[in-house]
């Protein structure tokens, strides 16, 4: 049958049992016909004499019948089905771990700020169609998480990364924020889950966590990229125009202190990001956190909704065969007359149900 396959057809010989049997009730069908023709014909009774057309035979017919199902059972039918789903939502959470991002202008600091948020957006998350992946970064970019609809994945780097970031002030590669490589390596994240598991259709979007970087051609080009894949661009900025120092490391012995450094919300670099991004601009500390990420998650949900998925996959038929055995026995079992037989033709049925199951 087309569409259909046995995943354990070791186990289909056994159809040649309930096949013989059916054999054999069939022969004792045909001498009850005969023998009911030939009472017919030679006796003569004071009333019309009424035989059933198999008689006690029924629940036997429904037994074999039964087994038959049960057998093929063993062998674990499937289907195929075709099933049309919306499409899931894909986030790719690129996280500001630079040394600006040490400022506490917000409280605690910038990181810390940056990193409850993120917890939040994965509470409101419900996990069943989004899938979330998460990369650090500053002059370059670590990815952490990869796309998965696990939230544990997610929550055990908020627990062991939540106090500061893992670029280390005495880095130089800390002091940068490298908002394109960050997107480049976003795109690199999706293709290579593509790569893995195939393409799956879905909404796609980065959210970018961080205090700002001034524009450039190479941002526009990696945005440019994210768009070619109708990947949209949110950007959530973390922390105040006033700004703050960001901390130094302790000066040398007979080193001459460096001056501070000011940082402040570069909030026009990145609106600008998220324009051309085509996604929206938040800031943290304007409006709830659940708010900003319900916002985020209702308008990439949005976008989602044109998006069909048709998915072909076999399903299991096995709780469909055993319910037709049970209501065949159970119908073979009404048929039954005699009090006596009832019982022991109901066990017998009971035995080679149980002998049949795996």
């Amino acid at each position: 049958m087309p569409g259909m396959r046995f995943v354990e057809q070791d186990f289909l010989w056994l159809l040649t049992v309930p096949v013989a049997l059916l054999v054999a009730l069939v022969c004792q069908l045909i001498r009850r016909r005969q023998t009911v023709r030939y009472l017919h014909g030679q006796r003569t009774v004071p009333i019309v004499e009424r035989f059933t057309f198999a008689g006690g035979l029924s629940f036997w017919f429904m037994v074999v019948a039964a087994s038959a199902l049960v057998v093929v059972d063993l062998g674990r039918p499937q289907v195929l089905m075709s099933v049309t789903q919306s499409a899931g939502v894909d986030v790719v959470v690129l996280q500001d771990g630079s040394t600006s991002m040490r400022v506490t202008d917000v409280t605690p600091d910038r990181w810390q700020r940056s990193v409850s948020w993120l917890r939040t957006f994965a509470e409101v998350l419900s996990w069943r169609q989004e899938r979330v992946a998460l990369a650090l970064f500053a002059h370059r970019t670590a990815p952490q998480v990869r796309l998965t609809s696990d939230p544990n994945s997610l929550f055990f780097f908020l627990d062991h990364l939540g106090e500061e970031s893992p670029f280390q002030l005495q880095d130089d590669t800390s002091w940068d924020t490298n908002i394109e490589d960050a997107i480049y390596w976003g795109v690199k994240m999706v293709d290579k889950d593509e790569e893995l598991y195939g393409r799956r259709l879905s909404a796609k979007a980065f959210i970018v966590l961080s205090d700002g970087q001034s524009w450039s051609g190479e941002v526009e080009r990696a945005l440019a990229l994210a768009q070619s894949r109708n990947i949209r661009v949110y950007v959530v900025g973390v922390g105040t125009t006033s700004g703050g120092f960001i901390p130094q490391l302790p000066a040398r012995r007979y080193q001459e202190p460096e001056p501070p450094i000011h940082s402040v919300l570069d909030r026009q670099s990145l609106r600008a990001i998220a324009q051309a991004g085509g996604g929206a601009y938040y800031e943290l500390g304007a409006e709830s956190d659940q708010v900003v990420a319900l916002k985020i998650l209702a308008d990439i949900q949005r976008a989602s909704r044109g998006i069909l998925q048709r998915q072909e996959d076999f399903a299991e038929l096995y709780w469909y065969f055993l319910l037709a055995a049970a209501v065949l026995v159970g119908w073979g079992t009404l048929l039954l007359k005699e009090q006596t037989q009832l019982w022991w033709q109901l066990a017998a049925a009971v035995v080679v149900v149980v002998a049949l199951l795996p």
